[in-house]
């Protein structure tokens, strides 16, 4: 089956993301919000980060005015009822993602393909909540989404091969790079990154050296783009905290136990670039 429309549920930093990148590709967009306020805001994101690139000469501006006119908004689910595929990036719900699949499956026609933006949720127990498993499958992108390539396919033992194709089909229509893995918590990036994160935080709680030093080392010494502690800032505390406790409920290993110190930022409302302050100081007055 070749996708031709596209639907996206959510059009917060993930679903805006997924939509700009799908209409810039050449797709019809639809974005499903659950208020106007709130797609009002996404869609006005994605014009900021279009106008952005053409301020920059990076696209020229009738190339915008075309994504844009690709891009439409709704507060009706209904309204997705011609797609060919629909990725859901709503909040990280369990029981609010599989009602979410239940109605999509009496919405969309008989062929489409039910994606999950989820990046810890089980796609499996999505796929149980419709009358077609074998088209329901998991496509986890990664944050800044125009900007990063990599794409995870998640199969569930319900995903059937053909549900594979056409996604790995459409993922590399977006100009992105997918790879393969199975339905377990976390799939293959977070798998490996929250115990590294997680590790990072526990050295720094040991009192071996400061959050500074340890960020310069990991980049120097490794390579990496940024350091843990940015890149934890950059992710949001709240939603690593999550992440490490679902893994930690999944596999009951300590590795994936929240240290101490990452609940108590949390509970104390330093989340990160979001909140204006996590590791590192964002508001300017440090």
């Amino acid at each position: 089956m070749a996708i031709k429309t596209v639907g996206v549920i959510g059009c917060g930093l993930m679903g805006s993301g997924i939509a700009q990148v799908s209409a810039q590709a050449g797709f019809p967009t639809l974005v499903v919000e659950a208020n106007q306020d709130l797609l009002d805001r996404g869609l006005g994101s994605i014009k900021r980060t279009l106008d952005g690139l053409v301020a920059k000469a990076k696209l020229e501006p009738k190339a915008r005015d075309d994504i844009l006119g690709r891009l439409t908004g709704s507060v009706r689910l209904e309204d997705l009822k011609a797609c060919d595929v629909v990725v859901e990036a709503i909040t990280e719900s369990q029981p609010l993602k599989n009602e979410t699949f239940a109605q999509l499956d009496a919405i969309c026609p008989p062929h489409a393909i039910l994606a999950s933006n989820t990046s810890s949720c089980n796609v499996t127990a999505m796929a149980a909540a419709t009358k077609r498993p074998g088209q329901v499958v998991g496509l986890h992108f990664f944050n800044p989404v125009p900007l990063m390539r990599l794409v995870e396919v998640v199969q569930t033992i319900l995903t059937t091969d053909a549900t594979v194709a056409t996604a790995f089909e459409w993922i590399q229509a977006l100009g992105k790079t997918p790879v393969k893995t199975k339905d377990a918590t976390a799939f293959i990036v977070n798998r490996l990154l929250v115990p590294y994160l997680l590790d990072a935080i526990r050295l720094y709680e040991s009192g071996l050296t400061s959050l500074e030093d340890i960020d310069t080392a990991m980049k120097l010494g490794c390579g990496y783009p940024m350091g843990p502690f940015t890149l934890l800032d950059l992710v949001g505390l709240d939603t690593a905290m999550f992440v490490a406790e679902v893994m930690f409920d999944e596999f009951r290993e300590p590795r994936y136990a929240p240290p101490p110190l990452l609940k108590r930022m949390v509970m104390a409302g330093r989340l990160g670039r979001k909140s204006g302050r996590g590791f590192y100081d964002y508001t300017g007055k440090a």
